[in-house]
């Protein structure tokens, strides 16, 4: 059985399918990952990304870690690929119940997902602080070096940095619908970085796929390992899948 037709019956007998997503998913849009050849963990600079993107550093260097910030994490001129469109597709036939993304592009939303939990923040959402004020991505981007809130404190960008732990709120509803899940696909992800990758420990479904061009430690639990783009993977699957067909 060919692989495109083994995952269309996979998604085709699911009830409670369940995406899992990293860098990779974005990157058909534009948007670069960190670790392939073309990542921005290649690109020669005096400071890597992993630094220049911590804890320490936003509080150390405000004004370097904005410019670059600015420079290479948003990109609002990045649209949804095939990968989040048939996604949210698959959510509105009802097959699918949750996102699970790594990525803070906000694409899923603007391809039409709504059931999306981002386990690192947004770059959509930001705040003061000092007074915790809410500020839209227009106030970074307007901003000619730290963002100021209308108090005077910093305005932070409501992602996870290097060095933060991630949102014990958004952790559990992650758990919640991995738990409940009978398939999982795992797409655009190294599943190298924790304590993302260790969420898959919590799936306790039959079928496991996953998509990516490199391979990831965990192939061998995997049914099915698509060794091609995401988004030409996921645009093969057919929609209209008969929901009663299960019932």
């Amino acid at each position: 059985m060919k692989q495109a037709d083994k995952l269309n019956d996979l998604i085709s007998q699911s009830q409670a399918l369940v995406f899992l997503g990293g860098a990779g998913v974005s990157t058909e849009s534009g948007i670069p990952d960190f670790r392939s050849e073309s990542g921005l963990y290649s690109q020669h600079a005096d400071l890597s990304p992993e630094i220049v993107l911590s804890h320490v550093f936003f509080n150390s260097n405000p004004e370097q870690f904005f410019d670059f910030y600015k420079k290479k994490i948003i990109n609002l001129e990045a649209k949804p690929n095939s990968a989040h469109q048939r996604l949210a597709a698959l959510e509105a036939e009802g097959r699918l119940v949750a996102v699970i993304t790594q990525n803070i592009d906000g694409l899923h939303q603007q391809a039409g997902s709504r059931k999306v939990i981002e386990l690192h923040g947004s770059i959509y959402h930001n705040t003061c602080l000092d007074c915790h004020r809410k500020y839209d991505i227009g106030k970074i981007v307007e901003s000619v070096s730290v963002p100021h809130c209308s108090c005077g404190g910093i305005i932070k960008p409501d992602v996870i940095l290097y060095g933060e732990a991630l949102d014990p709120d958004v952790i559990t509803r992650a758990v919640k619908v991995l738990s409940e899940a009978d398939l999982l696909i795992i797409g655009g992800t190294s599943l190298a970085v924790y304590p993302a990758a260790g969420l898959i420990d919590y799936y306790q479904g039959k079928n496991l796929v996953i998509i990516n061009s490199s391979p990831t430690p965990y192939d061998r639990q995997a049914s099915l390992v698509i060794r091609q783009p995401i988004g030409q993977v996921l645009a093969s699957i057919p929609g209209g899948f008969d929901l009663t067909r299960q019932l």
